[in-house]
C-alpha cells in the first residue's frame, strides 16, 4: 500500500470545507491537511466545543477522507516576526487584537500552544507551520551584519518557542516547520542552526517542501538525508526556475507570481524542475511513512485541473522500498 495522498487546504480556504472535501474525494485524494483558517479548522472552537472535532472527522469520513495533520502557518509566522500591518490580513482577529507588536507576538504564541491541544483533540500528531523570524531582514549582509545580531535572532527563537514546544511535548504532538524564505530556517545551514538553538528538541522537526529549496540552489534531496529523523510531514510541490539569465533574479524583483520576467515560479506537480523520483527514494531511505500532501500552487493553471492532475502525479511517482535485494536469488543460501 502506498503512502496516503492528501491535499493541503490552505490555498482553498475560500471554499467551505464540505465543498472542498467532496471535490478532493472526486479527484482521488485519501485525505486533507486542514488549514487553521477559513472554516476548515478553528483552534478555539476545537477546544471549546465538545463535539467540534468529531464533526470534522465525520464530515471527512462522509467523503472517504482522513486527516493526518493540521497546519497553522499564519499564526506561527507572528511568533518571531517583526510585526507590521501585513500581519493583520493573515491573523485571526483575537490574535491581532489592537495590533501592538508585543501583544500580537504573545497572543500568537498562546494560540500555538492551543493548536497543540486542539491537534490532540482531533487525533493528529503533527502540526505544520511557520516560526517567523526576527532576522529575515538581515538576509543580505549589507550594511555588514555583526555576528551578535544573527545570534540574537536564534536566541529569540529559543525564548519564544521553547515554552510552545513544552506544550507540544505535554500533548504528544510534534511541530513541523516548513523550511521557507522569511522563516528562521530557509536552507540547510539555517535549519541546522535552528535545531541547535532549540537544543535538538524532539518535538521540533520539519515539514519538507522541495519547492522552496530548488530555485535557491539548495540541495533538496540532501536535506532529507541530513534531517531524516526530523521529517515529520511532506509537502509535494513543484517549482520551475530558468536555466538562462532573466530580468528578475532569485529575490523576485518585487514582481508578482506569473510575471514572465521572473527567474522562478511555482508550478503544478510534474511541470517544474524538481526531481520527485529522487525525493521518493530519499524518503524511503529515511523511513518516512506519512502522507504526501499536495500543496497546489500554479498561477498559470486552473486550480481544479491542477489539483486533480497533482493527485494522479503523486500516485505515479510514489513507491515503496524493496524488502529484498534484487540479486537475492543468486546469493549463497548457506
Amino acid at each position: 500500500m502506498s503512502r496516503p495522498v492528501t491535499l493541503f487546504t490552505g490555498q482553498w480556504a475560500d471554499l467551505p470545507l464540505e465543498t472542498l472535501a467532496q471535490k478532493a474525494a472526486d479527484w482521488g485524494y485519501d485525505g486533507l491537511e486542514l488549514a487553521c483558517w477559513g472554516d476548515h479548522f478553528d483552534v478555539q472552537r476545537a477546544l471549546k466545543e465538545a463535539d467540534y472535532c468529531d464533526k470534522k472527522r465525520a464530515l471527512l469520513k462522509k467523503y472517504g477522507l482522513e486527516v493526518y495533520s493540521i497546519s497553522t502557518h499564519l499564526v506561527g509566522q507572528a511568533v518571531c516576526d517583526r510585526i507590521d500591518e501585513r500581519h493583520k490580513n493573515i491573523l485571526p482577529a483575537h490574535v491581532w487584537g489592537d495590533g501592538n507588536p508585543t501583544g500580537v507576538q504573545s497572543r500568537a504564541a498562546e494560540e500555538m500552544k492551543d493548536t497543540a491541544r486542539a491537534a490532540r483533540r482531533l487525533g493528529v500528531s503533527v502540526v505544520n507551520g511557520f516560526t517567523g523570524s526576527s532576522i529575515w531582514h538581515l538576509l543580505y549582509a549589507f550594511p555588514p551584519v555583526p555576528k551578535h545580531m544573527i545570534d540574537a535572532g536564534y536566541t529569540d527563537l529559543a525564548e519564544r518557542w521553547n515554552p510552545i514546544l513544552d506544550v507540544f511535548d505535554q500533548e504528544g504532538v510534534k511541530f513541523a516547520l516548513e523550511v521557507h524564505p522569511a522563516e528562521i530556517a530557509f536552507d540547510i545551514a539555517s535549519a541546522e542552526r535552528t535545531i541547535a538553538a532549540l537544543n535538538g528538541r524532539k518535538a521540533f522537526g520539519f515539514n519538507y517542501d522541495p519547492s522552496h529549496f530548488g530555485y535557491q540552489g539548495v540541495d533538496y534531496v540532501g536535506f532529507i538525508h541530513k534531517f531524516a529523523d526530523r521529517i515529520f510531514h511532506v509537502h509535494m510541490k513543484d517549482v520551475w526556475w530558468s536555466a538562462e539569465a532573466t530580468e528578475v533574479g532569485v529575490f523576485g524583483g518585487h514582481t508578482d507570481f506569473g510575471d514572465v520576467r521572473r527567474h522562478w515560479d511555482f508550478r503544478s506537480l510534474g511541470r517544474g524542475n524538481i526531481d520527485f523520483e529522487e525525493i521518493i527514494r530519499a524518503l524511503n531511505r529515511a523511513g518516512y511513512d506519512g502522507p504526501l500532501s499536495v500543496e497546489w500552487e500554479d498561477i498559470g493553471m486552473d486550480r481544479e485541473h491542477g489539483a486533480e492532475e497533482a493527485c494522479e502525479f503523486v500516485r505515479s511517482v510514489d513507491f515503496r522500498p524493496s524488502n529484498v535485494a534484487f540479486d537475492a536469488a543468486f546469493s549463497d543460501s548457506k
